[in-house]
């Protein structure tokens, strides 16, 4: 298994060049700096420590500093932690690019969905409304709170009822990998993944096998390139 950690950036459509479109989810993906090796013998699992984003001078504190003088690299706003056997080789401030995903990749992303504040059962759970004609006065309630006589001098646990929705760990799984650049430091996911714009995503490949025959990504059209020719021909045709 293999994992990168990325920002959410925001959705948009890319083309192939035989016209197919994709809707995908754009994640700037810098390069991850390995700043501590985790052992099963020193810190009881196997994992790499990983930086993501440098981190102003003045903003490091000496804590900090230490740790990641002792990596050799510098210091970084996010420290997270990734695993996976196809991670084993990585050395302390060894990089972890873009490219670690190919086009056409099985991957599940791991986020923090939207924080939506106290919702009522209506939006949280997705409840049925109430009557709205006839004088009904209970259009959004929680309903019925009674236990069919069993027990009705308490609230079985589990009941749906109205509270806290979103900002929970959510992963979507199966989603294919369109296209990644090491050098733009991007990678784009078909379909849309957890949490709002510039929020913290990590990918990882699929650990479920996925129900049908794999989707084949399509060759992408360059637009920056096209758009290049574009106006080089109409500067060569104004110097003739």
């Amino acid at each position: 298994m293999k994992q990168i950690v990325g920002r959410k950036m925001g959705m948009t459509e890319v083309f192939a060049k035989d016209g197919t479109m994709y809707a995908v989810t754009v994640v700037e993906v810098l390069p991850n700096v390995v700043t501590q090796i985790k052992t099963a013998e020193k810190d009881g699992y196997a994992a790499l420590q990983i930086g993501f984003e440098e981190k102003k001078e003045s903003k490091v504190n000496a804590a900090e500093r230490g740790h990641f003088a002792k990596a050799n690299v510098k210091a970084t706003k996010v420290l997270a932690e990734i695993k996976g056997d196809e991670l084993a080789g990585y050395q302390l401030g060894d990089k972890i690019s873009a490219d670690l995903f190919k086009a056409g990749e099985v991957v599940d992303v791991i986020g923090t969905s939207k924080g939506r504040g106290y919702c009522g059962t209506i939006k949280r759970w997705g409840h049925k409304i109430g009557p709205k004609g006839h004088g009904s006065g209970y259009h959004r309630g929680q309903g019925s709170f009674a236990n069919n006589g069993r027990n009705n001098a308490r609230v079985i646990p589990g009941k749906k009822m109205s509270g806290h929705h979103g900002n929970l760990s959510s992963t979507i799984l199966n989603l294919v990998v369109v296209e990644s650049n090491a050098e733009k430091n991007y990678i784009l996911i078909k379909g849309a993944v957890p949490g709002p714009k510039k929020s913290l995503v990590t990918i990882r490949s699929a650990i479920k096998a996925q129900l049908g025959k794999p989707e084949v990504i399509k060759e992408l059209k360059d637009l920056h390139a096209e758009a290049e020719a574009a106006k080089a021909a109409v500067e060569e045709k104004k110097g003739e």
